[in-house]
């Protein structure tokens, strides 16, 4: 798992690549917290070469979704498809985010 991120006028575009199961959630819950200090501004996380995402995955973006909407900010998932679209559609977390 690997999150890269960019600032672009004053947005920040992360690109999220791997698997994130429990064996790294932890690591990309910390890798999220730089994000959550910067969620009063618009995020993009690019997950077209994410290939799985866990539980506690879910829950990292879901409380960086709410971080934003508590600073004024917003969040964005694009790319979401193949395997991590069917996990969103399961677990309806597809209706909880803007996805592109």
């Amino acid at each position: 798992m690997n999150i890269e991120i960019k600032e672009r006028n004053g947005s920040y575009y992360g690109i999220l690549t791997g698997w994130v199961d429990t064996a790294v959630a932890t690591q990309f819950l910390e890798d999220l917290k730089t994000l959550m200090n910067r969620a009063d501004k618009s995020i993009v996380l690019d997950c077209e070469k994410l290939e799985y995402i866990c539980s506690l995955g879910l829950r990292g973006l879901l409380q960086l979704k709410k971080e934003s909407a508590a600073k004024g900010g917003n969040l964005v998932l694009t790319h979401v498809d193949g395997e991590v679209l069917k996990i969103f559609t399961m677990t309806g977390f597809i209706k909880l985010f803007d996805i592109r």
